[in-house]
């Protein structure tokens, strides 16, 4: 089926702030409806870095569980003024002074979940009015909050735009030297953040859930062994140590590997007391070693579950990537199950911003009144738009909505001069500047 719309491009400036909260992430884009494909060209991204004194707060779970309404008033503010700050950042170094819309993914601060696996509801931190305050621009932000109540588990986002960009990799002519792009049931996205997830869109549909931890054990053993350390640059104390076979054992014991999806996690699970916990029954290990060993573990659980699918490469993205030890851990246990391994540059989407340009898509989705959900990956009863919006400085006016169905995602060479910044906006979620 051929599709005419096309709709005016939007500039939006996306947030976010991942489990690792090792930086915040800022990223611009030109996003445009185009026919039945959203077509994203990258301005640029950036990371900046995050509030000493917020990650110290949110990194510690004992002393959150603790904390009262003046502490998490104080974080929700703090975190707030901070994204402010990077939208601004964003506007001003990315997108050469004009933007159109802010879209904010925040900072999971909890992820509540019962006995039976099912998520009851999210905290969600980084008040989006201190956002819009600074920009003046209307700003998407919560966006898990809407698949939870329709009986899904917020998480993993990334499916419908890892869906969306596989088909449109699948579209791609072939390239210069006539090889033909390989079938998006071939593939596997991968992000791995505090917490690694996978996007698959085989023969059965789309499937997407987190394997487990990604760098989330990583820091809290880098935490834990050092005094200094949040976590382990360029993998220097795993690359130092030997994987300890009993632990390893013990960590992939956990029930949460076996447990089908969908399915999602984070550090209210995989943290510093949880490895304590393990380690308490063990024989004493060195701090290299342990290091060793729960990279190991990132690396085995992620390939297990992308030779799962039977797929024949994977496109790597996110913080764990900068890691070169994890990474090369990565690509030895997925060679072994023959399966190559790719980063999002092979494919034009930097693997340092790819959480940011998602953020980006999903709130471009929702002011154009499309869902930002994938209801096979989440859990949820259906396709639901995402986020909740707080108007800039003038009266909030949304785009027309959508109306055609959105079928892929295309990446587009970063080619157009950016335009100068007393242009009229493409679209005009507001009007203000």
């Amino acid at each position: 089926m051929t599709y005419t719309t096309s709709m005016a491009k939007c500039r939006v400036i996306g947030l976010h702030s991942g489990t690792s909260m090792d930086a915040l992430d800022v990223a611009a884009a030109e996003l445009r409806l185009h026919g039945d494909e959203i077509e994203l060209e990258p301005l640029g991204h950036d990371e900046l870095p995050y509030p000493e004194r917020l990650r110290a707060e949110l990194a510690d779970p004992s002393r959150s569980r603790e904390a009262g309404p003046e502490t998490w008033c104080r974080i929700d503010t703090g975190l707030g003024r901070a994204l402010a700050d990077a939208a601004r950042h964003g506007i001003a170094e990315l997108a050469n002074g004009r933007a159109d819309l802010v879209v904010s993914l925040g900072q999971t601060a909890h992820h509540l979940v019962d006995d039976r696996g099912r998520a009851r509801g999210t905290l969600q931190l980084g008040q989006p009015a201190w956002i819009a305050e600074e920009t003046g621009l209307p700003v998407v932000s919560d966006l898990r909050s809407r698949d939870i109540a329709a009986g899904g588990q917020g998480a993993p986002l990334a499916a419908l735009f890892d869906a969306l960009w596989l088909r449109g990799l699948h579209r791609d002519p072939p390239d210069a030297s006539g090889t033909e792009r390989e079938a998006p049931s071939t593939a596997t996205t991968l992000n791995i953040g505090g917490i690694a997830n996978i996007t698959v869109d085989g023969p059965r549909g789309v499937l997407a859930y987190d394997t487990g931890p990604g760098n989330a054990l990583i820091d809290a053993a880098a935490a834990m062994v050092t005094d200094e350390r949040t976590s382990d640059v360029d993998g220097e104390l795993a690359a130092a140590g030997r994987v300890r076979d009993d632990l390893l054992g013990a960590l992939l014991a956990d029930e949460y590997y076996s447990t089908p999806p969908p399915k999602s996690t984070g550090k209210e699970r995989f943290n510093a007391e949880y490895l304590r916990t393990r380690l308490s029954v063990l024989p004493p290990i060195d701090g290299q070693d342990l290091l060793a060993t729960v990279t190991a573990l990132t690396a085995r659980t992620v390939a297990q579950e992308c030779a799962g699918h039977a797929s024949r490469f994977v496109i790597a993205s996110g913080g764990g990537i900068a890691n070169p030890v994890l990474l090369d851990a990565l690509r030895t246990e997925l060679a072994h199950r023959d399966v190559e391994l790719r980063t999002s540059e092979h494919h034009g989407i930097p693997s340092g911003g790819k959480e940011a340009y998602l953020t980006a898509v999903l709130g471009f989705l929702a002011v154009h009144g499309v869902a930002g959900n994938h209801p096979a990956a989440t859990g949820a009863a259906g396709p639901r738009v995402l986020g909740s919006i707080t108007p800039g400085h003038e009266p909030l006016r949304l785009p027309a909505p959508a109306d055609a169905p959105v079928n892929a995602l295309r990446v587009l060479p970063r080619e157009n001069v950016l335009a100068e910044k007393d242009q009229e906006p493409a679209c005009a979620p507001s009007t203000s500047r």
